[in-house]
């Protein structure tokens, strides 16, 4: 199967230039000014950008066991028409990714299921050091740790426990920070003031950035002295972004952060209006919060962005702010909500793509993705960015149907998305024939 995008605009590792693109068994065979050639399908994509697929190194898809909220195979579908062509999905499902047998069965579901290429992070506890160390860095992308609240005994607050994982691990290990015992002291002092009432406007006061900057500096703390490739998961403070470095090249560093879209685009303000629909761990913050972080991102201290995708059913997050779930649907919508930033002029689309696409490539050394280059993986987006669109319930994909988005107009329509050099999605048609591939890493 040969597939001709003709007449792109390509944006790709700092430029944009006008070319055609020749897709041959899954992989970018030539990019030219033009290819002539009787190719078996030819899209023709004079006006529309092409990217390469996004990464997201940060979703939540619930299987197995919180399937009443999302599956791998209807998060996938909702991913591919966000123009994210491969996920890295977290540990804290149920049961819990604790040891490589567990692992190993989140990965045979997304091989008969999933519609993009995906990962799974292998969790650590308190109590499965042997387990984590077993794992392989060719197929895992890392091992992830939560250093604040998270379900069941995946809270990992043991210092002896992140001392010898940081020590021994011979993989990426990625964190969540948030401090649980300031967590907790918050919480009674709300509890004091408001009794179990408490709004939810108080949430990032309750999970505060005292508490992400000391679990933070903590994890960066220990990677510095046991030298350990560290990532930390969505950041939301101006204050931690003191603890990366933008001197030195992303391939050089040890120690890498990324941003999620719910911290670039909310702030505080936002509960008014959205609620719990907004509410994460860690919380959305003030906008002097917000506005540092892009700030942060433009200058190099902040590598990667990501979304977090975190779904709960509309129900649960109707209840009352104890109750309600933290997290939200964010793939479908993330990369149109991230180019409006493009249209008001705050990043360029070169710099998008870098911390979307690129840049998680390298942070986990993704093997021939990442980019449009000779021999790599068609991973594909064509997207037009002058086609506005409404997000409403008719058009969201999520399993849980809502989007903390709805009644948002985008600017930017993605028109095409490619997985593996197959077209899996066509304006808002799919083509699910072909399934997606297990990433591999090059360590």
């Amino acid at each position: 199967m040969q597939i001709l995008i003709k007449n792109a605009h390509i944006v790709n590792e700092g430029s944009i230039y006008k070319s055609d693109l020749l897709i041959e068994n899954q992989k970018i065979k030539e990019i030219d000014v033009e290819i002539i050639i009787d190719a078996d399908k030819i899209i023709n994509a004079e006006g529309l950008y092409l990217l390469p697929g996004v990464i997201d190194d940060q979703v939540h898809f619930r299987e197995p066991g919180l399937t009443h909220k999302a599956s791998i195979y209807t998060e996938s579908k909702a991913a591919v028409a966000g123009g994210i062509t491969s996920f890295m999905e977290m540990p804290n499902t149920k049961p819990q990714s604790l040891t490589q047998k567990l692992l190993e069965e989140k990965y045979l579901i997304a091989s008969e299921t999933s519609i993009a290429n995906y990962s799974f992070f292998m969790g650590a506890s308190n109590d499965n050091l042997e387990e984590v160390l077993k794992t392989d860095p060719k197929t895992v992308g890392g091992i992830k740790i939560f250093m604040g609240s998270s379900t069941g005994n995946m809270l990992v607050d043991s210092k002896d426990v992140l001392e010898k994982i940081f020590s021994q691990s011979r993989m990426l290990i990625a964190v969540h920070c948030e401090d649980e015992s300031i967590i907790k002291q918050n919480i009674e002092s709300a509890k004091k003031e408001y009794g179990e009432n408490v709004p939810i406007s108080e949430h990032p006061k309750i999970r505060s950035a005292e508490a992400c900057y000391k679990s933070s500096s903590l994890a960066v703390a220990l990677a510095k002295k046991y030298n350990t490739r560290l990532h930390v998961f969505h950041l939301s403070t101006a204050q931690e972004i003191e603890l990366f470095d933008n001197s030195i090249p992303l391939q050089d560093k040890k120690i890498t952060a990324e941003v999620c879209i719910h911290h670039l685009w909310f702030d505080d303000k936002d509960y008014t209006e959205k609620g719990a629909l907004i509410k994460w761990n860690p919380a959305i913050k003030t906008k002097s919060d917000k506005e540092a972080l892009l700030q942060g991102l433009l200058d190099g201290n902040i590598d990667v962005i990501a979304t977090d995708h975190a779904p709960h059913t509309f129900e649960e997050k109707s209840d009352t702010y104890f109750k309600s779930p933290s997290g939200g649907p964010l793939v479908q919508h993330a990369l149109p909500a991230i180019l409006e930033f493009v249209k008001q002029q705050k990043m360029s689309l070169e710099k998008v793509v870098e911390k979307m696409c690129h840049n998680p490539a390298i942070c986990f050394n993704v093997e021939k993705r990442g980019f449009i280059r000779k021999g790599y993986f068609a991973d594909l987006v064509l997207i037009d960015l002058n086609n506005p669109w409404k997000i409403n319930k008719e058009n969201i994909l999520y399993k849980c149907g809502w989007s903390p988005f709805e009644g948002e107009i985008f600017n930017s329509k993605i028109t095409h998305t490619l997985v593996n050099g197959h077209i899996a999605y066509k304006n808002g048609s799919f083509d699910e024939s072909k399934k997606g591939m297990r990433l591999t890493f090059d360590k």
